[in-house]
């Protein structure tokens, strides 16, 4: 007992000369960035599919990366980020929820809200919906065409001089295709598959050899999907013979 006493003490001294007796705290995790101003849009005459996996036009993140359309990427400087947030934040201030043209403006339906966001100081994103902005600016207040203007010139700079946007976890949404010409490939191996009918489309997000295999199977910009890029689309059929138009993308850091 008196020599287990010995050998504890002796540790203990130990350990206090060489860290001073203080307790070393493992280090805390990187904080994961956040969006900080966002383009995008929502509603519209627009297929399911295209609603459900439409991503922001433009969002820049708190460490300087701007992810447009989920496709292509490029890094603001710390001062671009400060100057960026700063003029949104100009812009959207004092601005409602949703925005209302001036009264003698012309009705515009089945066209996407423009939605422009910036993170204000108490840390929660302030949205503004915009109905039909690109056709009847002039009837907006030029806060939120310039709020506008700004986003175009990243989503530019993007297309100019980005690289290729791509993430370990994807988005997938499968839409009933009956009677669509062109033939159906097999269901991906090891990626889950719709039961039973889908109403009005199916919707799920993946990560890992599950993601891997969406992604080899519907290359981005093939023969059905957008050229240049953008979110893959082909038609696979399920073990049970239904038939779906499967369509993904990346999804962005914080989604």
């Amino acid at each position: 007992m008196r020599l287990r006493m010995m050998l504890l003490l002796a540790v203990f001294s130990l350990a206090t000369a060489c860290g001073g007796g203080e307790t070393t705290a493992a280090p805390a995790e990187e904080a994961t960035a956040q969006a900080v101003v966002l383009w995008g849009a929502e509603g519209g005459f627009v297929t399911a599919t295209t609603n459900t996996l439409r991503p922001p036009r433009v969002v820049v993140y708190s460490d300087g990366q701007v992810i447009a359309d989920a496709v292509k990427t490029f890094r603001l400087t710390e001062a671009e980020v400060g100057e960026t947030v700063a003029s949104m934040e100009k812009f959207l201030n004092g601005q409602p929820p949703t925005a209302a043209p001036k009264p003698d403006a012309p009705m515009v339906t089945d066209v996407p809200d423009t939605v422009l966001g910036v993170r204000a100081k108490d840390g929660r994103m302030h949205e503004v919906r915009v109905p039909a902005l690109d056709q009847i600016a002039d009837f907006y207040p030029k806060e939120l065409t310039e709020a506008k203007k700004l986003m175009d010139g990243l989503a530019t700079r993007a297309a100019s001089e980005g690289t290729d946007y791509t993430a370990a976890r994807v988005r997938v949404v499968a839409e009933n295709a009956p009677g669509v010409e062109g033939e159906a490939k097999p269901w991906p191996a090891g990626v889950q598959e719709p039961s039973g009918s889908v109403d009005p489309v199916w919707k799920t997000d993946l990560d890992g050899a599950a993601s891997a295999a969406v992604v080899k199977a519907v290359p981005q910009g093939g023969a059905t999907g957008p050229k240049g890029g953008g979110p893959g689309q082909s038609l696979f059929k399920t073990g049970s013979g239904a038939v779906f138009v499967v369509s993904w993308r990346y999804l962005l850091p914080d989604e």
